[in-house]
């Protein structure tokens, strides 16, 4: 798994997955001990170590609950902010390349990002325009709105910091799939 998988994977399951599933339990104790910075290929260090210090488990599942929860005060879903992308049209781009996917729904911020990851995972021989294409036409265009709701409506300093974090590793994120095109091309 590289870089690009890595960022995409822990950014991805953190909006995913309530921080109270088993699942994401291990990363949580990584940011609550300030050691998931040691390996994070961004330079982010402050913004995790900001994490670290704020840690409170209770209050950050109570935060994402409300947020993202059954009734979610920022819900994450690209429909929302996006009148143009359809789950079903996300759904078929991702079955295309060969995901299977569960009744979630795929439009899904926390979803998208797992799937960039799988993406690279996969190694197909179009990867690299797969990945360009799930940006600019089911991310981009919304992650900004979204992660400024996160921003105003969070109440702890974890999403807040989180939303800041991958606000900037979005953009990293896409500016490394250019670098990977021209690559190709030359």
């Amino acid at each position: 798994m590289n870089e690009f998988s890595i960022v995409c994977r822990i950014l991805g399951t953190l909006f995913q997955r309530s921080p109270d599933d088993a699942l994401v339990k291990p990363l949580i104790d990584m940011i609550a001990q300030d050691k998931l910075k040691a390996s994070w290929p961004l330079e982010q260090d402050e913004l995790w170590g900001r994490m670290a210090k704020a840690m409170d488990h209770k209050a950050i599942t109570a935060d994402y609950q409300a947020m993202f929860g059954h009734e979610p005060t920022v819900p994450p879903f690209a429909h929302r902010y996006d009148e143009e992308i359809t789950e079903a049209e996300i759904r078929e781009f991702l079955v295309t390349r060969g995901m299977t996917l569960t009744d979630a729904p795929a439009d899904a911020f926390g979803a998208l990002l797992l799937a960039a990851s799988w993406l690279e995972d996969q190694a197909a021989e179009d990867e690299t325009a797969a990945q360009e294409e799930l940006f600019d036409s089911y991310i981009l265009s919304w992650y900004g709105a979204f992660l400024g709701k996160v921003e105003a409506h969070a109440t702890t300093p974890f999403y807040r910091t989180l939303a800041q974090i991958t606000r900037d590793a979005v953009i990293a994120l896409r500016d490394e799939l250019d670098s990977e095109s021209e690559s190709d091309s030359e």
